[in-house]
């Protein structure tokens, strides 16, 4: 959900925004644990919900209690939650969250399964003609992956659209697809854009401008439509990918800046991800089980 190949794909280098980060040079590393609490007890727009713990991954389904404990940790820090899929226990999330007053970007997650793909968008239906849903993402970088083509996919949020009429409907990828593909800018009510300058192999000083450069890349291609940031976030550990380093310093520093910015400039950001997941490290390597804001364990890292 956050592997980016090591590509590149930004097509300018403007500054866009007057915010340009903070300057962490002076501080050590106790004095960027303490700002970043001091920043995630300020609240967040969103975070990506982290479904599964040690020894599980997707296709285990997942108990009401499980999630309803994750919901309540995260609860005091964020406004919305983003699940990623329908099913198999995840069909919970959207309702704990409302039930504890947060808001829900709720996910369909599609692949090449399509009779997997049938059970998703049915329980997402169901989910929006409950009430549950504010946001519906219609698949996760499906494109990306080269599991659906843009026909297929444009026909399943289509099919969403005319169901839930009074929900606002889009589709999850990279920043550079909707630039690629104005197809999904035409059909989706809000453009939901993933954001990783790690991914790109961005070192850390220059990570922000980075990341603004990738947002208002979408930002172009979306004429005058939303766009949310639906990922972005920094391993805690686990290896490098060129210049960016995965590390606790490094983590600290991006969130810090990423919410800086959010607050900045109104720009909504889902932060991947809350927990570390074990699951995560197949195409990502190691430091795909290090994303969250959280431990495994549930425990704040810093």
């Amino acid at each position: 959900m956050s592997f980016r190949g090591k590509h590149n794909y930004l097509v300018n280098t403007t500054n866009y925004s007057g915010y340009r980060g903070k300057d962490f040079s002076k501080y050590s590393l106790e004095d960027l644990k303490s700002q970043w609490k001091e920043v995630l007890n300020q609240g967040m727009h969103g975070i990506c919900f982290s479904m599964y713990e040690d020894g599980q991954e997707p296709g285990d389904t997942i108990t009401e209690e499980q999630v309803e404990r994750r919901i309540k940790i995260l609860k005091p820090y964020t406004k919305w939650i983003r699940s990623f899929s329908c099913i198999e226990g995840n069909e919970h999330i959207p309702i704990i969250a409302q039930k504890h007053g947060l808001k829900n970007m709720v996910g369909a997650w599609l692949s090449d399964d399509l009779e997997k793909n049938e059970q998703e968008i049915e329980a997402l239906i169901q989910l929006g003609k409950q009430g549950y849903i504010d946001i519906a993402a219609v698949g996760n970088e499906v494109l990306y992956r080269n599991e659906l083509t843009l026909e297929q996919l444009l026909a399943y949020i289509k099919r969403v659209k005319e169901t839930l009429p009074d929900v606002a409907v889009g589709y999850v990828d990279a920043y550079y697809e909707f630039s690629r593909h104005p197809e999904l800018v035409e059909i989706s009510d809000v453009i939901l854009s993933n954001c990783y300058p790690y991914w790109e192999g961005c070192h850390i000083d220059d990570s922000l401008n980075h990341m603004q450069q990738m947002f208002y890349q979408a930002t172009k291609a979306a004429k005058g439509k939303k766009v949310i940031i639906t990922e972005t976030g920094w391993p805690s550990k686990g290896g490098s990918e060129v210049a960016a380093d995965s590390n606790e310093e490094n983590a600290i520093r991006y969130f810090i800046n990423t919410q800086k910015w959010s607050q900045k400039d109104n720009v909504d950001i889902f932060y991947f991800s809350s927990f570390d997941e074990s699951w995560k490290t197949g195409d990502e390597g190691d430091v795909g089980a290090y994303w969250g804001l959280w431990d495994k364990n549930e425990k704040l890292k810093f």
